[in-house]
């Protein structure tokens, strides 16, 4: 079967190649849309991804990480009297216009934190340690904006809010969604630079003492104090991007592109196989007159659809793998989960088999006697 199925697909090696491109082309696609919308999701909750170890405080109406309104610092005392409550780490995030030494300028989130321990602080630390913001004016930027931020490398002076600061380390692959660069310093700092209240804090980091279920610490401050709403880290990332696809069309917009990108697949292929089994139609006919049934032949054309599929994925996954590689040079950096792995693979065998039908549907149709008329 293998064998004959081979032999079939070289027959005609130009609608085999056209079969095959359609495929490529498919997987390309929709790995393509799929990875740059796993970015951008992973964008939308990396603040809170990347502090998923306490428990988040915000204001009652907030359901976006990347959207905080201001909490009263007496808020943070309240929740540290809790009992269960080992610590209360306020963060402020503040937005902030740099002016670089090239004459550009570019928006800023200053993430601010408490020294020493800077939670809610810096991640994915580069070349920069967490202490390197203690001294006067210093500032942690990323390593993939420094082009977005005027040329700026290590060491440089620049203004924020016409306040002089400078890089004073970089971390790399630190990315937001929304809210301007992400860039770190101390709670003090972040308020002088933006002029953000020293009576208010963005969000509050809660760590539990040992031994105390951080359910019951969430539901304490949810039932204690009010104009306050306790997260658990996961939750709150998950509603986070919950809440940013509700209201605009990004779901939508990759959804529908690869959505395209199967239909499209389909069609190709569909109709690819379909004209090469018109051109062999002599050869499947053969098949039946000498005994070939329906059911051979179905799994004949599958081999083929089969042969297809798994060529197309390997080298549209590469290529997908390529295009991955090529964009985390700028810092659009995202891996793909094994289920979606997995579902690529499915979706491949669907397009393919799937298209097979159509030259199925035609050649279980056909009398052997058909062929030798005329």
């Amino acid at each position: 079967m293998l064998k004959t199925a081979f032999k079939f697909i070289k027959y005609d090696k130009p609608k085999s190649i056209g079969a095959l491109a359609g495929i490529i082309i498919s997987v390309f696609l929709i790995g393509q849309q799929a990875g740059v919308f796993i970015f951008l999701t992973d964008a939308m909750k990396s603040l809170v991804a990347n502090n998923q170890d306490y428990i988040w405080v915000t204001d009652e109406t907030t359901r976006n990480a990347n959207q905080l309104s201001p909490l009263d610092v007496r808020k943070g005392r309240e929740i540290a009297s809790l009992p269960g409550v080992e610590r209360v780490y306020p963060v402020v995030i503040a937005s902030g216009a740099a002016k670089f030494a090239n004459g550009a300028i570019g928006g800023l989130a200053l993430i601010g934190s408490e020294a020493p321990d800077f939670v809610g602080g810096p991640w994915r630390l580069y070349t920069a340690r967490k202490e390197d913001m203690l001294p006067e004016g210093a500032i942690l930027t990323d390593f993939y904006d420094a082009k977005a931020l005027g040329g700026l490398k290590e060491g440089d002076y620049f203004e924020v809010n016409g306040k002089k600061v400078y890089n004073a380390g970089l971390t790399k692959g630190v990315r937001g969604f929304g809210a301007g660069t992400y860039t770190f310093t101390t709670i003090e700092r972040a308020r002088a630079l933006t002029g953000f209240s020293n009576d208010k804090v963005s969000f509050y980091l809660v760590k539990w003492k040992a031994g105390t279920d951080p359910a019951a610490v969430i539901q304490a401050i949810n039932q204690t104090i009010n104009g306050v709403r306790a997260w658990d880290a996961e939750d709150f990332a998950q509603t986070t991007v919950k809440t940013v696809l509700a209201t605009n069309g990004i779901a939508a917009s990759f959804g529908s592109l690869i959505g395209f990108a199967i239909i499209s697949g389909l069609v190709i292929i569909g109709l690819t196989l379909y004209s090469a089994a018109i051109d062999r139609i002599k050869d499947y006919g053969t098949l039946k007159a000498i005994g070939a049934t329906n059911g051979y032949i179905r799994r004949l054309i599958l081999t083929q659809a089969l042969l297809f599929a798994l060529l197309g994925y390997v080298v549209g996954r590469l290529l997908v793998e390529g295009f991955r590689f090529g964009i985390a040079q700028s810092g659009t950096l995202f891996y793909f989960p094994a289920w979606f792995e997995y579902a690529l693979f499915a979706i491949t065998l669907f397009i393919s088999l799937g298209g097979s039908l159509f030259a199925i549907r035609r050649i279980t149709a056909l009398e052997p006697a058909q062929v030798f008329r005329g």
